[in-house]
């Protein structure tokens, strides 16, 4: 005699779909499995925690620079470099330096504020207008403005790493503009040209995986229009852009 089967036992069980990743998830998601990370994302775009945790760290790194180090030596060190100054009268000079050293740390905090919200802003337009362009995507702005947010979590590593640079280096070798030695720029002589600096200073392994994330992020936001490596191409074209205008910035009015 056949056993009947019950209604629970003929009906194929649903597929449990896969849990929503929180912020901070995602955070550490990015870094060590992006894919499914950025999956999400684009499901459910944010941006404020991972803009958040940047700024904070980048807040802390500049108040911890100014308890070890002081503005005042860094400044000295950059007045030594700018030939202008080397034409001011000591008199002159002291006066130069007591005013930068009174104002440069609001600038740089208030930089850091504006720029933690602003770039990633502008990047993600530009970026949006790039693969809308190139690859005929059709990707909103708040997607992509989440990718960007969370493509520049290998910063946080940076941050994490000056902070710690911050503590065990002694307050005389440190370099602001090189703390983690990441790029060829930070091998460069102090009196290389500013040009072939910046230019070297662009090739950093944080920004390479920066870059890597966004073309990850962008082609996970299309997969049918844009793959890995055309989503990696793009990128590199946009950032190739902006190093050489900065370059030829630099180089053209210093």
């Amino acid at each position: 005699m056949a056993t009947p089967t019950t209604p629970e036992s003929s009906v194929p069980l649903a597929p449990t779909p896969p849990a929503k990743m929180n912020d901070f998830a995602r955070v550490a998601g990015v870094l060590f499995n992006p894919r499914a990370t950025f999956q999400d994302i684009v499901e459910r775009p944010s941006w404020l925690v991972p803009l958040a945790l940047l700024l904070v760290l980048t807040v802390a790194v500049i108040a911890l620079f100014g308890q070890r180090v002081g503005w005042r030596p860094f400044l000295e060190k950059q007045f030594d470099k700018d030939p202008r100054i080397s034409q001011l009268s000591p008199e002159d000079r002291d006066k130069a330096m007591d005013r930068a050293v009174k104002f440069t740390p609001p600038i740089v905090y208030a930089a850091a504020v504006i720029g933690t919200f602003i770039a990633p802003i502008v990047v993600a337009a530009v970026m949006l207008l790039a693969f809308n362009l190139l690859a005929s995507a059709r990707i909103n702005f708040k997607t992509a403005f989440a990718i960007v947010a969370f493509s520049w979590m290998p910063y946080l590593i940076h941050g994490l790493l000056s902070i710690l640079l911050l503590f065990l280096k002694s307050p005389d070798s440190i370099d602001l503009e090189h703390l983690v030695a990441s790029n060829p720029g930070a091998f460069l002589s102090s009196d290389s040209a500013k040009w072939l600096m910046t230019l070297g200073t662009a090739f950093d392994i944080f920004t390479i995986w920066v870059i890597a994330l966004l073309a990850l992020g962008f082609s996970t936001a299309e997969p049918k229009k844009i793959s890995f490596a055309k989503g990696l191409t793009i990128v590199a074209i946009v950032w190739a852009i902006y190093v050489a205008v900065k370059v030829g910035w630099v180089g053209a009015f210093s």
